[in-house]
């Protein structure tokens, strides 16, 4: 008999962690390669930020706090969502975990029982599938195509909606597209979503401070008649530059809140003391860096994106937001690399520029989607015009 659960054998490790890893050891021994891998931002955490945090250790804000927040970070977190968003919100309505993942993870361990469903668009940021299947849920998987940009078809999802439908993932700004929803678009799945009453809406807003060229962030609890069914979780890895301080939270149903919090009360207990004090900074001090990073995120998509379609067989859709892009290597398949390797996919693709160039990208089928791979541009020009001109060269080599 196993020592391993039969859930844990259902699920794989994160394949972008893996390759994030992979490229640190290969560094490591030696080896001259660049990570395109990581969705993590290049800038340092604010000022104003850190010097809240040595605050709070000089203050001896260093106790166990309350499991799922404290008051002044859950006041934060309400305060930014009726600024940001129009949403009102009461403390009670408001939990925070050890990173945005911590938050998904929760609400699917508290909300499902097995065989529930979980309608899971493609391609996904990869550990929706496996923290459902993990909760005993069953991942039902959306295909959306580039044709579609990557997004929902509201009459497609008609089709993917049972009775054992439970919950819809909506990511906007999306990992690993970079497609963001209008407002119009937003509405008309959520025409479809109001008449099953059934269905809850967990949105990852997570991208939400990085669009480009005017895009107007709308989410989807800002309509009224779905806002009781919806748990928006966000965080302040992304926009705050704050990924290895893991905090996240979210707001939604009273009933969804308290059970997230039980769970937790079981598992890490609250999150660090000193970033949730950090976290009321960021949310609540000056947010003029954002829009300036914004900037430079732009130009970088815009360089990664022309170089990108510059090369033959690969083409690439220009993103609204995140700092990812999704070229399809669709026109490579069937090539050979130099050592006579076949690509007959994009994980082989993927796995050959690595090997032949040293650059680390992340393949497609990782998201739920064959035939493309993901580049994180969330790194300095300097690295994505060596990477690109690496990833050009290597394309001419396959013959």
């Amino acid at each position: 008999m196993s020592i391993i659960s039969d859930s844990l054998k259902k699920i794989k490790p994160s394949p972008t962690i893996a390759v994030t890893q992979k490229a640190r050891e290969l560094k490591a021994a030696g080896k001259d390669v660049i990570g395109l891998g990581a969705g993590e931002p290049d800038f340092d955490t604010p000022d104003n930020i850190k010097q809240a945090a040595i605050k709070a250790i000089n203050d001896g804000d260093t106790k166990y706090t309350a499991v799922d927040g404290t008051p002044a970070l859950k006041k934060a977190i309400v305060e930014k969502f009726k600024k940001e968003n129009k949403l009102d919100y009461t403390t009670d309505q408001v939990t925070v975990g050890a990173g945005g993942k911590h938050v998904i993870y929760n609400a699917m361990m508290a909300t499902l029982n097995e065989g529930d469903e979980v309608i899971v668009p493609a391609p996904y940021w990869v550990s929706y599938p496996d923290i459902v299947l993990l909760a005993g849920g069953k991942p039902v998987l959306m295909e959306c195509n580039e044709k579609q940009g990557f997004k929902i078809n509201p009459s497609d999802l008609e089709k993917f909606i049972t009775p054992k439908t439970k919950w819809i993932i909506l990511n906007s700004p999306s990992n690993p597209t970079g497609a963001c929803y209008t407002e119009k678009e937003i509405r008309e799945i959520a025409k479809v979503l109001e008449k099953h009453s059934h269905v809850y809406i967990l949105s990852d807003d997570i991208y939400e401070h990085v669009t480009y060229e005017g895009f107007k962030f709308f989410t989807i609890a800002q309509i009224e008649s779905l806002k009781e069914r919806v748990l928006t979780m966000n965080g302040v890895s992304k926009a705050y530059s704050m990924t290895g301080w893991r905090i996240g939270y979210a707001a939604g149903p009273k009933e969804i809140i308290k059970a997230i919090a039980k769970i937790q009360s079981q598992s890490t207990t609250n999150p660090s003391s000193i970033s949730q004090a950090a976290s009321v900074e960021a949310l609540s001090g000056t947010q003029d860096f954002i829009k300036k990073r914004s900037v430079s995120f732009q130009e970088r998509r815009d360089f990664v994106v022309k170089a990108l379609n510059d090369i033959d067989g690969i083409e690439c859709l220009n993103p609204d937001g995140a700092f990812y892009v999704f070229p399809s290597c669709k026109g490579l398949v069937g090539k050979k690399d130099t050592n006579g390797k076949e690509i007959k996919s994009d994980t082989d693709f993927v796995q050959s520029l690595l090997e032949n160039s040293g650059i680390a990208v992340v393949q497609g089928s990782a998201f739920g989607l064959e035939g493309f791979f993901r580049i994180s541009y969330a790194t300095s020009m300097d690295n994505l015009k060596k990477a690109l001109e690496k990833i050009s060269s290597f394309c001419k080599t396959l013959s």
